[in-house]
């Protein structure tokens, strides 16, 4: 047993130890059927938080023959599965933490060196049938213990990108690229390494290390593929939770989710423990980033970004070319490149089918707040996020001129560019106007209710909420008051059938002169 070469398993000890654990053990499943193939090279990026050290534990416990792990894996659901018994605890494991090993060297421009020579006097001990006298690599003690002995390898490195993120000096740069070079692109030590697995917030770099690293498939935020239920917590997995701990699955939905890949509803793991273990929900984010990273990617207002901003924050989704970002710290060229790197930081969340990103959720969302706060582009913006709140009790008090008035400004401004004509358009300057309201409702756009699809339901995220229930429906040219004719014609409200008390029916016109007229009826279902 070593530190780096076959360690023990005392990280998932101590992760099974923790008050609060999602058995997340059938990713080893899906990685044993990498094994020993050609495609062995896999890079799985993820945002902070997402638990990518969790993980390397979990796999360190499973393959590395310096620890016996089956009583931990007893209870878990890897071991039900078919390939369970066939590498557990049987291939030599190789774990570096590259942020850490930066952090904690002294003499920083000869860390490699120095880890390497570590790791070589761990083969020295561990291999002493071998002959390694003269090696001086950890890419050349793989190949004579493999030539020796037909033993392979998983290299796992973690924060892989941390030396391409930092501003690290050309040498110790160029000292890493050779590192890469040594362990993943020599032909004659491929048949050694039976999985190499790296991992880090952003995927390969294109533009400094693809030399190094093409032979990687990636495994993204933007498309996991087979290890899409891996990236964080689902649904299901969440909602078991919220059941054992009694808290609110709605809100805990609201605050957290919304990181859809293939299928799964994703959330953020930390922040889902952090608040079933604090017993409320809060934003965590900016205790672990900062909202600093969105300003420096907003202040390059790069052609057709602020609108997109303004539809996002309005709670539109926006076609984005994640293709052409070259995975670096420094080379944005457009808008496309901006929100994909805040893509691969979490601040926004990917669509693969539609090609589109949104904020994702509303500890995130606050990040964003924060962040057209300091931006004196968005002033407008901000405006209408503060006034959002005062709107909010305006309409509780069924008083539509003011919601017409906060219209006339925000429909204008979410507009901008775009058709004002367009119903799309209108929809969104409401969900801006009333930003406020998220903190209290879940939002639903053109969902099915009573005998037609109404245009937005506010529903409480508390049953006993002291806010009730909201229907929106939307015209132009024509009258309020024939909007709400159509709520009640269509019959909307039985979408809250289950719900006793009073209901809030809100008819929105606006005309050619690009005036806003509000409505607003109290309905008391009975039911």
């Amino acid at each position: 047993m070593g530190i780096y070469l076959n360690p023990s398993n005392v990280g998932f000890k101590q992760i099974l130890a923790a008050d609060i654990y999602v058995d997340k053990t059938m990713m080893i499943s899906e990685l044993n059927k990498f094994i020993d193939k050609c495609n062995q090279y896999i890079c799985v990026s993820r945002p902070r938080r997402f638990g990518k050290t969790f993980a390397t534990n979990m796999l360190c416990a499973y393959y590395s023959k310096g620890c016996d792990s089956r009583e931990l894996f007893q209870n878990l659901k890897i071991s039900k599965a078919d390939n369970y018994e066939k590498y557990l605890n049987k291939l030599n494991f190789i774990a570096i933490d590259v942020a850490s090993e930066y952090q904690n060297a002294k003499d920083k421009d000869n860390m490699l060196n120095k880890l390497s020579d570590f790791v070589v006097s761990e083969f020295k001990t561990q291999f002493p049938s071998v002959d390694l006298s003269s090696a001086e690599t950890i890419a050349d003690c793989m190949l004579r213990v493999y030539a020796a002995k037909g033993e392979t390898f998983v290299i796992i490195l973690d924060e892989y990108d941390s030396l391409v993120r930092m501003n690290v000096s050309p040498k110790l740069f160029a000292d890493y690229l050779e590192f890469l070079n040594g362990l993943f692109k020599s032909n004659t030590l491929k048949p050694a390494i039976s999985l190499a697995y790296i991992t880090g917030i952003l995927p390969v770099v294109r533009d400094k290390v693809q030399s190094k690293l093409n032979n990687f498939d990636e495994y993204t935020i933007i498309d996991a593929k087979e290890l899409s239920e891996y990236v964080g917590f689902t649904d299901e997995e969440v909602a078991i939770l919220c059941d054992k701990y009694q808290i609110n699955h709605t809100e805990c939905k609201n605050w957290y989710q919304g990181y859809s890949q293939n299928g799964f509803d994703i959330y953020n793991p930390e922040s889902v423990i952090k608040s079933i273990k604090n017993r409320r929900f809060e934003g965590h984010w900016s205790k672990t980033s900062s909202y600093q990273v969105i300003i420096d990617r907003l202040n390059a207002n790069f052609k057709g970004m602020k609108d997109d901003v303004i539809k996002m924050v309005s709670g539109e989704n926006v076609k984005v070319n994640v293709s052409r970002y070259m995975n670096t710290m420094t080379d944005f060229n457009n808008k496309d490149d901006a929100f994909t790197y805040l893509t691969h930081l979490g601040y926004l969340a990917y669509d693969y089918n539609t090609q589109t990103c949104r904020i994702p959720n509303k500890e995130v969302r606050l990040e964003w707040f924060n962040a057209l706060e300091d931006d004196k582009t968005y002033k407008v913006t901000d405006q209408i996020i503060k006034a959002s709140e005062e709107l909010l009790q305006q309409t509780l008090q069924l008083n539509g001129n003011e919601v017409a008035k906060a219209l006339n400004r925000s429909h204008i401004h979410v507009a901008s560019h775009r058709n004002y004509d367009n119903e799309q358009a209108l929809a969104s300057a409401v969900y801006l106007a009333f930003i406020d309201a998220l903190n209290y409702y879940t939002v639903f756009k053109e969902t099915s209710a009573g005998n037609g699809i109404a245009d937005l339901i506010y529903t409480p995220l508390h049953a006993d909420s002291k806010y009730p229930p909201m229907i929106i429906e939307l015209k132009s040219n024509k009258t309020p008051g024939r909007a709400i004719a159509q709520i009640k014609s269509k019959e909307y409200f039985h979408a809250f059938d289950h719900y006793n008390g009073k209901i809030l029916f809100i008819g929105i016109n606006y005309d050619e002169k690009k005036k806003h007229q509000c409505e607003i009826e109290e309905f008391t279902n009975l039911d």
